[in-house]
Formats: C-alpha cells, structure tokens, sequence
C-alpha cells in the first residue's frame, strides 16, 4: 500500500493537460449517461457542413467523430490544450482558433449549422445562437447544479448549491437568446475515488471544482480523506449532467 506522502508526490506529479482522464484507469471510476453524448454528436457532425465545438479542451471527444464535416472549427482558451487539440484535430481538417471561456465567438453571424459543447465552464447563449445559421442546432452535454457536493463539501465545508446551472435555467436562457429547446434531461453519476492521488489529480486538472485547490493548501483535508478511505473504501460523490439541444429558427 502506497503512504500518503507518496500518493502526495504522485497527485502532484501527474499531467493534468487536456481531457484524456485515462490515468484514472484503476484509480477512479465515473458512471456515463445514458445518452452517450459522444454518439449524438458524432451523428450530427456527419449531417453538418459547418461546425463548431466550443471548449473543446485537447480535441478528445471532437476527435472522435466517425466523419468530419467540410469546415470543423473548436475553441479553447488555454495554450497548451489548444496546441494539443490542434494534433489531434488536424487528421480531420479542423482548425483551433483560441477564444477564452468568456470572449465573444470570434466569428461571423450565421458562420455554422452545427454548435456544440461538452461541459463548457460558462455557455453565452447569444453568442451561440449568434453564429448559428438558421435552422442550425445546439447540442450540448453539461454539468449541473450540485455536481460533486460531496466532494466540495468534504474538502471546502458546506457550500450553497444556486441554480447557475440548474438545466431549467438553461432552458430559460437559451429560450431567451432566441432559440427553441428540443430535448433536455438530466442524470445524477456515481463516481468513485479509490486513492487520494485521484482526488489531487482530479482536482488539478478540473480545477473549477474547488477552486482555491493546491495540494499544500488542503493538506490536512486531504489527510483526513486518505484516512477515511483507507478505513472505509472508496470516497463517493455523484456527478450531475444534463444534455440540451436547441435549434434556432429558420
């Protein structure tokens, strides 16, 4: 059994850049919904002409897609994310423009029939329903209010859950902006911790989670946690998802 201080030094050690959660492999497990959002976008990508996924980390998930419309365009803000999305996307002809979370679409009204977005840290409904040409469609899969409170609570004390992202909020939102919600639901995930280095990397690579997160910071919280789950298993928290698609008027 690894000691704390060596599951300390590999939490902090870990590569935290891009999507790919495959160093969790043994380490952590997190239930999918059911929708596969994967599948649905790969489905719409192969309809599309022009399309655009926004945030898109290192290219993972956009990567995937079966086929690739004739313009692929994703967004992402951060310099080494957007370097490797550009790898992984350039097999498919897409192109990585960086825009930060909370940048206007450095694009041109109407520009794409295709938006989509996997967990986006903030969604401007304007600006989506902006780009989108008419009759286009918004797909997107995201994180909902409450989403690992178990985990935030254990490591931050009681938080208040608003309803930033509460999925009928985004319902509202999206209405408001001009565009009509065709399907939206929502799942609580299981997922479980089975050391605290998954805890540390999770944190350091979704760093919105606890924000203030550093492993010299949290230390005696993180202490507790080893403790707990060396007594009683693995640490579980639940996730929350929501999937909307919307499409703008013809």
């Amino acid at each position: 059994m690894a000691t704390f201080e060596e599951l300390l030094a590999e939490g902090r050690s870990a590569p935290v850049e891009g999507w790919d959660f495959s160093w969790f492999a043994g380490r952590a497990t997190e239930q999918r919904p059911s929708w596969g959002y994967a599948r649905l976008m790969g489905a719409r990508m192969a309809r599309a002409d022009r399309a655009l996924d926004l945030q898109t980390g290192g290219g993972e998930v956009l990567a995937s897609i079966p086929r690739a419309p004739r313009t692929l365009v994703a967004t992402e803000g951060w310099p080494p994310n957007a370097e490797l999305a550009r790898r992984r996307l350039a097999p498919l002809g897409g192109r990585v423009v960086e825009a930060g979370e909370d940048d206007d679409l450095p694009f041109p009204d109407g520009s794409f029939d295709l938006v989509v977005s996997r967990h986006p840290v903030t969604v401007h409904w304007s600006e989506i329903a902006r780009v989108l040409a008419p009759g286009g469609t918004y797909l997107s899969q995201q994180v909902g209010a409450g989403s690992l409170r178990e985990l935030i609570d254990f490591m931050m004390g009681p938080q208040p859950i608003g309803d930033a992202r509460a999925p009928e909020r985004a319902r509202r939102e999206a209405t408001s902006a001009g565009l009509t919600v065709t399907d939206l639901r929502s799942e609580a995930l299981r997922i479980e911790f089975f050391d605290v280095a998954a805890v540390i990397v999770f944190l350091r690579k979704v760093i919105w989670t606890v924000p203030s997160f550093t492993v010299d910071a949290y230390r005696p919280r993180l202490e507790a946690l080893h403790t707990q789950i060396e007594s009683t298993g693995p640490f579980v928290a639940h996730s929350q998802r929501f999937l909307i698609e919307a499409h703008k008027p013809s």
